[in-house]
């Protein structure tokens, strides 16, 4: 049983036209509170209840009772018919209600009338019919209600709104709401309940109120498609809505309200033919979007479809299992070290039974990794799939490369991608792919958006200048003339590192995202926060070197045998310096591990969580209030992500604190007094370091603590804004991530 009436706060008027008081408002509070609910209006469509039906079945699992006094909607055919006899008077009304019983447009208009003509035939339901005693010259047209709690609390409503769809979501309506336990209230309240008691027992003067066994009959016979023997078992959503009694049929949960910018991204997918992309930033429930599209594609196929879910790494695979589950679905769970142990064949039984008995198993899912996905047995049984097949790809960005494009074709007639950032970094071609196989942009939301919508939480952001070793910086640059010795032009005509060269910037990057002064920033910056919680450092997946002091380091090609990885030292310097409790969040520990970790740091008993690039896609841990990001990446996907895992919403995070360190050649005082050709050999690294310090800056609540700086970087290396922010000016530049 819901609250009880006098535990809620009823507004004294509900109308069309305010925000927080709209009729269905009402129906959703007070129905799942409601006992016996008891109603006398003009005229009823059985569509009302695809508006109020939530409440409706909060009543029925309450064991509570609707008692419904209405008229039916007679036309001039009917008034003269009336006058001249033709007909007898109950075929005139039964003929005018059935008018009334629309064919369902969609499958859930369809259950939701079954529904109906269960609480009908089940007599939770019961219905009379008013008329005048003149209904060819006059009609009724009343509309009051009244609802009961459990405790025998009264609730009365008196106002001009009918029972019907377009009455409660299209017309402008309102109705005064009377509770019987206030003073001011109680004797309205109990006229009314006199009034409809009245009538029900047909002692009101100018009115007959009678049974009507017609009309319940012809209602269950026309909508009833099933019995429903156990109410708790249907479940029913607010919008895109559903009904669900058996297993495996994609429906809202009942706790999921999307928002509206996520209902327009579903609609505009579905007016695309069912293809689209959903750009969203991370923390903006890009997830959950996906799952409403699945379950708005599946209605409209009658849940004859079947679904690839595709996502590039097992725990990401895990988190869409958590909600798969909760939308109805038994999900295929399929990699290598799946729980189902089982997985190829249950899908191939799916398979099958999708073949032989459609009307019955026409729906499935499979959720996958990339890899998976792409193994011959996963595509023998999609090219054995007869009918539809939706095809959705997680950060979709990652489908772009050569080795899984080949695999998204045409037996896929509906798609959908789901990604923070789409776009692949410095890949013109692959980025073209996705948008032409997938198709348009259903929805842009970007970070900005998010928080200005408080669907991510605000930041402040703090760049900390360090500065590359001499050694470090002459190893950079010896790199960087190797490099230039491996640029091509490709097929467009543009320059391009050739194979090695790419090696080569990979290396390169490694020497910036490990540089030696990054461990010193971080002792210093960290030293404030090391009583506090919800700490993430994010490092590079490199190594620290320490100075050079050997022929075996000075030749070596790749050091990263050399020195010690970067995350074990941050472990040291938190865990053993500054005696931090603090755990490290690799690809190293499984599933479980990392479950235990994330769970462990939530509830605080860990401070800090060290991290390398397995948190850029899919790991939720909303609690992240600071981030230390020792990494530095060139690529827009890589730290927009990262700055989105921290500004998730989480009970008492205000804001989010987030340390960048900004890495440059060499300090900002001494480039004056370097030759022109020095300096332009250290152009690519600054301008890298400061469009990441630009994108983070931009939307900060400190903003302006940023602009000092990006100043004076710009005017120690001469950048002006469009040097920095206009076509890249080399393959040099673009491969030094």
């Amino acid at each position: 049983m819901g609250k009880l009436y006098t535990e809620q706060t009823f507004q004294t008027r509900y109308r069309s036209g305010d925000a927080y008081a709209k009729p269905r408002e009402f129906y959703n509070l007070v129905l799942p509170c409601t006992k016996i609910y008891k109603r006398a209006v003009g005229f009823f469509s059985s569509t009302s209840f695809l508006e109020i039906s939530y409440g409706i079945l909060s009543l029925v699992k309450n064991d509570g009772k609707m008692q419904l006094i209405t008229s039916p909607r007679l036309n001039e055919d009917d008034v003269e018919a009336i006058k001249k006899g033709y007909e007898k008077r109950e075929e005139i009304y039964l003929n005018a209600f059935k008018r009334e019983m629309s064919v369902p447009k969609t499958i859930n208009e369809q259950n939701r009338l079954n529904i109906l003509a269960n609480l009908i035939e089940n007599g939770i339901l019961e219905i009379k019919i008013a008329v005048t005693k003149n209904p060819e010259v006059s009609m009724y047209h009343e509309k009051i209600g009244l609802f009961e709690d459990e405790e025998g609390n009264k609730v009365a409503i008196s106002g001009s709104m009918n029972e019907s769809e377009t009455a409660i979501s299209e017309n402008f309506e309102s109705f005064q709401v009377f509770c019987g336990w206030c003073d001011r209230d109680n004797e309205r309240v109990q006229t009314c309940e006199d009034d409809f008691n009245a009538m029900w027992r047909n002692e009101q003067n100018g009115l007959r109120v009678f049974d009507f066994p017609a009309l319940p009959k012809a209602f269950v016979k026309m909508y009833k498609k099933e019995n429903i023997e156990d109410y708790n078992n249907v479940r029913i959503t607010d919008d895109m809505t559903s009904i669900q009694q058996q297993q495996n049929i994609p429906s809202i949960p009942e706790n999921v309200s999307l928002y509206d910018y996520q209902k327009l991204a579903i609609h505009t997918w579905a007016d695309n033919n069912y293809c689209g992309i959903f750009d969203m930033a991370t923390g903006t429930g890009k997830t959950l979007t996906g799952l409403g599209a699945i379950v708005r594609c599946s209605e409209e196929l009658k849940n004859q479809l079947a679904v690839i879910i595709v996502a590039p790494y097992q725990h990401l695979v895990e988190q869409w299992v958590e909600d798969i589950v909760r939308f109805n679905i038994k999900p295929i769970i399929a990699y290598s070290s799946s729980a189902q142990k089982d997985w190829k064949i249950r899908l191939k039984k799916s398979v099958g039974d999708k073949k032989l008995r459609p009307n019955e198993k026409g729906f499935f899912c499979l959720v996958t990794t990339n890899a998976t996905f792409k193994t011959h047995f996963v595509q023998e049984q999609i090219n054995a799939i007869e009918g539809e097949i939706l095809l959705v790809v997680d950060e979709a960005h990652n489908a772009g490369a050569g080795t899984f494009k080949k695999y998204l074709d045409s037996r896929f007639k509906y798609r959908l991608a789901l990604s923070a950032t789409l776009d692949r970094h410095n890949d013109e071609e692959g980025t073209n792919f996705l948008h032409e196989y997938f198709g348009s942009v259903c929805i842009h939301y970007d970070l900005e958006r998010a928080i200005d919508e408080k669907k991510l939480t605000r930041y402040k952001y703090f760049p900390v200048l360090v500065y590359l070793t001499e050694d470090e910086l002459s190893d950079y640059k010896d790199i960087s003339a190797e490099m230039a010795q491996h640029l091509r032009k490709n097929k467009s005509g543009k320059m391009e590192l050739d194979s090695y060269g790419k090696m080569l910037a990979i290396k390169r990057s490694r020497i910036v995202a490990g540089a030696q002064n990054k461990l010193d920033g971080l002792r210093e910056q960290i030293k404030p926060y090391k009583e506090q919680n919800n700490i993430l450092v994010y490092c590079g997946a490199t190594t620290v070197l320490p100075e050079k002091d050997s022929d075996e380091q000075e030749n070596c090609f790749d050091k990263s045998e050399m020195g010690e990885r970067q995350i074990i030292a941050v472990t040291k310097i938190l865990g053993n310096e500054m005696k931090m409790s603090v755990s490290r969040f690799t690809s190293e520990e499984d599933i479980e591990t990392r479950k235990t970790i994330t769970q462990k740091f939530k509830d605080e008993q860990l401070q800090a969580i060290v991290a390398i690039k397995c948190l850029d896609e899919g790991v939720n841990i909303p609690s992240i209030k600071t981030a230390f990001i020792l990494a530095s990446t060139t690529n827009p996907k890589e730290y927009i992500q990262r700055r989105g895992r921290v500004l998730r919403k989480w009970e008492g995070k205000d804001y989010a604190e987030i340390y960048d360190f900004i890495t440059l050649p060499r300090e900002l005082d001494s480039v004056s007094n370097y030759t022109e050709e020095e300096i332009r050999g250290d152009l690519s690294l600054v301008k890298n370091e400061l469009r990441r310090l630009h994108e983070f800056s931009c939307i900060a609540m400190n903003e302006i603590d940023s602009l000092s700086l990006i100043d004076e970087i710009q005017t120690a290396y001469q950048i002006s804004d469009k040097d920095l922010f206009g076509k890249d000016t080399g393959a040099e530049e673009e491969f030094n991530d």
